[in-house]
């Protein structure tokens, strides 16, 4: 029985310590979201609703498709070809062939026939 009031008795207690911590901690966060919300300017503020509110610009894929494919012999199958990769991907790497990695969406697509889709 004494066993059993020392152990309830624990048990508050760390209760009691667990719940005060929280308490600490959520008005700790809250003072912190105060303080960081008050040092944005109104400017930082308006392109945070902006991008909230609005989606990003459509990519132009007619010119960077046109700047990829300057060289290219065959510019009709290059431009469609790029034109799709660019309509899914929304990126197009640049200069006229490599760089993959700055478009990785580009660069894995792949035709039925498994080679690479993408000029």
């Amino acid at each position: 029985m004494k066993k059993m009031n020392v152990v309830a008795f624990v048990m508050i207690i760390s209760y009691l310590l667990l719940s005060q911590a929280l308490a600490e901690l959520s008005s700790s966060s809250s003072n912190a979201a105060e303080t960081s919300s008050a040092s944005q300017t109104n400017d930082e503020n308006q392109t945070a609703a902006f991008k909230r509110t609005h989606h990003r610009p459509r990519f132009n894929c007619g010119y960077a498709c046109a700047r990829r494919c300057r060289e290219t012999s065959r510019k009709k199958v290059c431009y469609r070809a790029c034109g799709s990769c660019c309509a899914k991907c929304q990126c197009v790497p640049p200069g006229t062939s490599g760089n993959t990695a700055a478009c990785p969406c580009y660069a894995n697509l792949r035709t039925h026939g498994n080679k690479l889709k993408c000029p």
